[in-house]
């Protein structure tokens, strides 16, 4: 079915460019325990991307390996979200940037693991082991920053302010999820968006830190156009395969 396809490929390649941008920030963490916790969560997600994209590449099936699909496609094939490529400012904007995904992730994986689809349901039942800790972990965090200290209230709230505009496409929906809802193959993204508005809005009042008021949203990233940080982010990500292209791991 074309549109499994198409929502497969999306979910793999959120998890699979978050990773790449958590990846980035191994041996920058603010003390050595959350710089591995962050190395860690990059090594869950890119497990949860490879399980997805050996799907795919069954789904597919036209000769590409999951690896195919990681590494060798243009950037306009990517279907991943925006916010998932946006660059690593600080450890505040990635720790905000990671909240609004484990709470989404969390809440979608959630209703994946009920899917009529068994490799989804399977995939999401084993995902949601650590996507609860992910969701727990960065929630503690924009806690913790938002009752620290005035810096750490104030980095957080800035990166708060720059990320919600890209938070509007995590549930927008089209034929694909339409048509795979009917089917009981994908939850309905209004409940989603009902879940994570709750329990960010729960967070943040606990935090002391404010909703944006601005409704203005970007998005387009689920249908192959992107920020300009993702040329950049398949430019080295690609670099190994591209250069080398006939390497067996």
């Amino acid at each position: 079915m074309e549109k499994l396809n198409k929502y497969c490929l999306r979910l793999a390649d959120n998890a699979f460019i978050l990773s790449h941008r958590l990846g980035e920030y191994s041996s920058k963490g603010p003390y050595l325990e959350e710089d591995l916790a962050l190395t860690n969560i990059a090594l869950d997600l890119i497990g949860q991307a490879d399980a997805l994209y050996e799907y795919v590449s069954k789904l597919f099936n036209d000769g590409r390996s999951e690896d195919d699909f990681a590494y060798k496609r243009p950037e306009n094939e990517y279907l991943n979200f925006q916010i998932v490529e946006q660059e690593n400012k600080d450890f505040a904007y990635i720790m905000v940037r990671q909240f609004f995904m484990d709470i989404y992730n969390h809440a979608l994986y959630e209703g994946l693991s009920k899917s009529k689809d068994p490799t989804l349901s399977a995939v999401a039942i084993k995902s949601l082991k650590e996507i609860t800790y992910h969701k727990r972990r960065s929630s503690e965090w924009i806690i913790r920053l938002g009752l620290g200290t005035d810096e750490s209230k104030e980095r957080t709230q800035n990166a708060i302010d720059n990320l919600w505009k890209f938070t509007g496409e995590l549930f927008e929906t089209d034929e694909v999820e339409l048509e795979l809802c009917r089917l009981n193959v994908c939850p309905d993204m209004n409940d989603i968006k009902k879940t994570w508005t709750k329990e960010v809005h729960k967070i943040f009042d606990f935090a002391k830190l404010d909703v944006p008021s601005n409704n203005y949203m970007i998005s387009g990233g689920r249908n192959g156009f992107h920020s300009e940080y993702m040329g950049f982010i398949i430019s080295e990500m690609q670099y190994l395969n591209r250069t080398y292209p006939d390497a067996i791991w």
